[in-house]
């Protein structure tokens, strides 16, 4: 019994401070109708500027929670000011993009400053538990509750009784309406950031205290977490994010006491889809309330692509096969491989968020999908290796349609957050499922690539069976894009109302996207197992979604050939240019937020 009191106490800390995550995500979509992926960012920079406070500068605690609450609220109005005030008047998926840039900036100038090496935040506070019924309770545990109330306690005063609160709260209630009657919006947007980042601030500071452990990588989890809680317990309710924080602590404490600290994380998004699928606004919020505005179609910016014709584009594709032959280097071979291997995933990603408009922020588990699929067939059953590949293409097709056709019912942000889910969801399955993923040593000795018994031992073969599969999809994408399909696929992400009152069935449709899409990032996932020889749960990491949805902005949503090359641009150059491999993510954040902000078309214009 007393571990079950140690266990509900451990819950409810932690969810105190998931909840210092959540209700600062909430207060920036209540006045922004944004949900801010750089926020974790804010968390991470937060643990180390306690970092420094503690061990370089040797503040007092106290002094040091100050330090850290300016440091990050100065940092929220940096991206208020100049990440995202610029994107006014956008589409809301245009600014949602400007924070996943900005996460890759923040986390990489992190690692760049204090290295990739863990570092230790030690807590000035006695090592000691004090007995609480038949469980205990720590000192840290006490400081923890104790800033998420006193939290609370500001908030809900600041809110209700200044007049900047009621600012804030009519802004969150009608943001148009509330600068019609002379609200200053911008600074409710700027008071919003500014709190809300200190109290993210606060956030990582407390966990890197409470695990004596930070790290650069932190700052995706702690951005998952935040927005699970704040989308269970109702997305800008602040007081449903407090409710669904300690939820969700809750359901991960309990869930590591009944099966152990690796399926921690799967609860949580497990408990997120289900939040999703039957109740979308949250368990808190109003049944009634006005659903999610649709992002459909939102992010095309009209343009007229550039188009080249198909003479230029097969003298393009034949000269690029018989570079092999010309300059044998095995370094542009492999780095080109890797480009049609990206490639391969951009067409799978700009045909389900370009043409159909479903923005997809897991799409790395189709890799996974994939490439575990081609590795197990191969080892297993003996099948060979270009056959494994393609059934690797067809189980992830049906697999990945599967796990997502429930959140076809979901609109903007939530069915990328569903999606994002899902990502977690096969990584974490994957990590568990030991009888047959092989769990965290991952699958060793993959059969490498052959063809008809042939194996594919140099470069240059590689090169050009990868590029030959690349055409092919290419060619089946155009032609899917030309036909009645891909004309109703378009409609669809134009205007999804219209198109169901047509008759058009939009589950369907975007099933046939999904499956065609999750095809052929089975194949790139599939062949790059073989190529590896080795995978496991990283190998096909979060990192890789965000990497595809730059390199379809980049090429331009919906365009086939812009997809081929954005993966050379983003994929291809950096090796070629022999860029050190810590400033590749800095500069697809960077790219990311420039296309965003200048050219949100894309280079070759949407389709």
């Amino acid at each position: 019994m007393a571990s079950w009191i140690d266990y509900t106490i451990n819950g409810l800390i932690i969810g105190n401070i998931y909840a210092l995550l959540a209700v600062g995500l909430a207060l920036i979509f209540g006045v922004s109708r944004l949900i801010n992926f750089a926020h974790g960012s804010v968390y991470l920079v937060g643990a180390y500027t306690g970092f420094v406070a503690t061990t370089m500068l040797n503040l007092p605690l106290p002094v040091t929670f100050v330090f850290v609450v300016v440091v990050g609220a100065l940092l929220g109005l940096l991206i208020e000011r100049f990440g995202l005030r610029p994107l006014q008047g956008y589409a809301h998926i245009a600014p949602l993009l400007a924070t996943i840039g900005i996460s890759f900036v923040l986390d990489q100038l992190v690692q760049l400053t204090f290295t990739a090496t863990p570092r230790a935040l030690p807590s000035e506070l006695l090592d000691k538990r004090f007995q609480l019924g038949s469980g205990t309770i720590g000192a840290l545990d006490i400081v923890i509750a104790a800033v998420g109330l006193t939290s609370a306690a500001l908030l809900y005063f600041f809110l209700r009784f200044t007049q900047l609160g009621w600012a804030v709260r009519a802004t969150a209630q009608d943001r148009d309406a509330a600068q019609q009657m002379g609200v200053d919006v911008n600074a409710v947007n700027r008071t919003v950031f500014a709190i809300a980042s200190g109290l993210g601030a606060v956030a990582g500071l407390l966990v890197g205290m409470y695990y004596n452990y930070i790290d650069p990588a932190m700052s995706f989890q702690a951005t998952l977490k935040g927005v699970v809680a704040q989308v269970v317990g109702g997305v800008g309710n602040v007081p449903g994010a407090i409710a669904g924080s300690l939820l969700l602590g809750l359901v991960e404490s309990y869930g590591i006491a009944l099966f152990g600290t690796s399926y921690r994380n799967l609860f949580a998004f497990v408990l997120l889809i289900v939040v999703l699928v039957l109740r979308p606004n949250g368990l808190f919020a109003s049944a009634r309330q006005t659903p999610p505005e649709p992002m459909t179609g939102t992010f095309i910016a009209p343009s007229k692509p550039f188009v080249l014709q198909p003479r230029v584009l097969i003298g393009i594709a034949m000269a690029l096969a018989l570079l092999p032959a010309v300059y044998p280097d095995p370094y542009i071979m492999q780095t080109f491989t890797n480009a049609w291997l990206y490639g391969m995933l951009g067409l799978s990603l700009t045909l389900i968020a370009g043409t159909v408009g479903m923005i997809s922020l897991g799409h790395a588990a189709l890799l996974a999908i994939g490439g575990y699929a081609s590795a197990l067939l191969a080892l297993n059953f003996g099948i060979p290796v270009g056959f494994a590949i393609l059934c690797a293409g067809v189980i992830t097709a049906a697999l990945g349609t599967l796990l997502v056709f429930p959140s076809f019912r979901l609109r903007g942000h939530y069915f990328s957050i569903a999606t994002l889910a899902v990502g977690e969801i096969v990584s974490l399955v994957i990590l568990n499922w030991e009888s047959l993923t092989r769990g965290p040593i991952g699958v060793s000795a993959i059969p490498p690539l052959s063809l008809f018994g042939i194996e594919l031992e140099s470069a240059e073969s590689v090169y050009w069976f990868t590029f030959a599969v690349l055409v092919v999809l290419v060619l089946l994408q155009f032609r899917l894009l030309g036909s009645h399909l891909g004309r109703v696929m378009r409609a669809v992400r134009d205007d999804d109302v219209a198109a169901r009152s047509y008759g058009i069935r939009l589950d369907r449709y975007k099933a046939l996207a999904f499956a065609f899409g999750s095809f052929a990032a089975g194949i790139s996932g599939g062949i790059t197992a073989h190529l590896y020889s080795y995978i496991n749960h990283e190998t096909f990491n979060a990192q890789l979604s965000i990497l595809a949805l730059t390199i379809v902005i980049l090429g331009g949503m919906g365009n086939v050939t812009g997809a081929v090359v954005g993966s050379v641009l983003l994929i291809g150059l950096p090796e070629v240019f022999r860029v050190a491999a810590e400033y590749r993510v800095l500069i697809y954040g960077v790219v990311l937020l420039l296309l965003v902000r200048f050219r949100p078309q894309g280079l070759f214009g949407t389709v």
